[in-house]
């Protein structure tokens, strides 16, 4: 039997439960899951695809895969994004909590992640049978070699933002040790901070043009409301990609043929994720406001959908403070002891909730 950790989001329940009770009813500040419309093009694309009587390709098709590599030489300025080390995936959740069992990890291997962190990366670890440590001092290890490494910025829970000299730092480290380094980029376009812009560990800046012994994860769910379509990919190494198609080819794990043809659209359209960033913006300004005047204090969240809020207490008293407001908010310990006095807030609820949130406030 696996030693998993209870799933937190169960624990949260009864508050959840009494923030119900409010009058004008409950506003859910926790999940983070998109309430937007998935953009037109992309379900027109959907239905399109819908006569799909073959298999689908796990590799992905090559209309996908270019798409996907476009985007990140244009947009992000992945210089070296290359369509062959492209893999699409059933959503980036299975990727995190399946890849160091595809790569063949095990028990006398160690996986690194950030102190606040979202919890499937030690969950991925635990099921490979290697050992998870959460750590944000990559120096401190001395002699251990981790299997690999996890970082994620934009942060999930924190919004922080790692610049390109932290992240060069932690490739040149990893690369001494022969340790593969991921990065979660699920919120690589929702920067809020001009000073402080998300960029990919892929970036010629990171990675010095070479992707050797590096992976990048990214995301539709937040980027075009696309969490029910489950649709992300991976890529990097070529030779790590190469790894994971073979495994996930006899796995089955393969991104169902009509949501490929909607991740070319949703890739290839950039008016939509404009639209979406800024009722994101919108909605961010009213919240931050709204806490701030009623005695929080946001650090980080100069990106991605949350705020990370505190009110110099137990995060258990602030989520029944304002579950008694009826507000639902998610409590910092669910990513790490580091977070018992902060709680994240997400910007995800529509403008009506989320205007009610700022009243009750």
């Amino acid at each position: 039997m696996l030693a998993l950790p209870d799933f937190p989001w169960d624990r949260l329940l009864p508050y959840r439960e009494r923030a119900a009770a409010h009058p004008s009813g409950v506003v859910d500040l926790s999940v983070g899951t998109p309430v937007d419309p998935t953009p037109e093009p992309v379900r027109a694309a959907l239905a399109a695809a819908a006569d799909a009587p073959g298999y689908p390709q796990t590799y992905g098709t090559p209309r996908l895969r270019e798409a996907v590599a476009a985007w990140l030489r244009g947009t992000h300025g992945v210089s070296g994004a290359d369509p062959d080390a492209v893999l699409p995936v059933i959503g980036t959740k299975e990727l995190v909590a399946w890849l160091p069992t595809i790569l063949g990890f095990g028990a006398d291997d160690t996986v690194v992640f950030p102190e606040l962190a979202y919890p499937t990366y030690d969950v991925g670890a635990r099921l490979a049978g290697a050992t998870p440590l959460a750590t944000d001092g990559l120096l401190s290890l001395g002699p251990t070699r981790p299997a690999l490494v996890w970082v994620n910025s934009p942060s999930n829970p924190t919004g922080k933002v790692l610049p390109a000299s932290h992240l060069r730092k932690v490739v040149s480290w990893a690369r001494e040790r022969g340790t593969i380094v991921v990065s979660d980029e699920c919120y690589l376009d929702f920067g809020w901070d001009p000073e402080r812009p998300p960029v990919s560990i892929l970036h010629p800046d990171v990675c010095g043009g070479t992707h050797e012994g590096l992976l990048a994860v990214n995301s539709l769910s937040k980027r075009s409301n696309l969490a029910g379509y489950r649709a992300g990919f991976v890529t990097g190494d070529p030779a790590l990609v190469k790894r994971l198609l073979e495994v996930r080819k006899h796995a089955g794990m393969i991104v169902p043929a009509p949501v490929q043809a909607a991740m070319v659209a949703a890739f290839s359209d950039e008016t939509h994720v404009a639209e979406q960033r800024e009722r994101y913006a919108r909605r961010r300004a009213l919240l931050r406001g709204a806490f701030e005047r009623h005695g929080f204090r946001v650090d980080h969240s100069e990106a991605s959908l949350y705020l990370w809020a505190t009110r110099g207490e137990s995060c258990w008293d602030t989520v029944a403070h304002l579950a008694d407001l009826g507000i639902v908010v998610g409590p910092g310990d669910f990513y790490g002891p580091a977070g018992a006095e902060h709680v994240r807030i997400a910007f995800t609820a529509t403008d009506e909730r989320v205007e009610a949130g700022v009243a009750r406030l």
